[in-house]
């Protein structure tokens, strides 16, 4: 981890995350947001989304799961209660509250996935066009995410407690 990077309490960092606030910053990752095994953040130079009236180039919320092996590239935000699948990638996009992005799915080109929207596995969403047509997430995915979440807002205690008596 590198830069002016902000992670929330109870955030979880898991092994081979890069966090390369190098470039584009700051970054601010909020509470009970999990990045799993080998997420990349990376930022382009001076380019951001705003927030508040505050500048980011990345910009995660609350109880976000970042899966295994994405890649976060900015300028982006992803909202609140949103799961990005292994391998997805998001880049230059916006992401909204509560959506579930699926693995190996790309989001680019300044798109704005609206709230509580699904994006397929592997699907290519590079127009505004192809993000309005998305559907909603259902129960069961949202359901998904919960248990997701659940079980990695343990990890940091867990961590803690297993490794503080060292």
């Amino acid at each position: 981890m590198i830069g002016d990077v902000r992670i929330k309490d109870n955030g979880y960092v898991a092994p081979n995350v890069t966090i390369r606030a190098d470039e584009g910053t700051p970054f601010y990752i909020g509470s009970n947001t999990n990045l799993q095994d080998g997420v990349i953040l990376h930022g382009l130079l001076k380019q951001f989304v705003s927030i508040d009236g505050k500048a980011y180039s990345i910009y995660i919320g609350n109880n976000v799961c970042i899966g295994h092996d994405a890649l976060i590239h900015g300028p982006c935000y992803i909202g609140n209660n949103t799961f990005v699948g292994f391998k997805a990638i998001v880049f230059n996009a916006i992401v909204g509250n509560g959506s579930f992005v699926s693995y190996n799915a790309v989001i680019t080109n300044g798109v704005r996935i609206a709230t509580n929207r699904f994006v397929p596995p592997g699907a290519d969403i590079d127009t505004q066009e192809k993000a309005n047509k998305l559907r909603r997430v259902t129960e069961e995915e949202r359901e998904f995410i919960r248990e997701v979440q659940r079980v990695n807002q343990e990890f940091p205690a867990s961590y803690k407690a297993l490794f503080s008596s060292h």
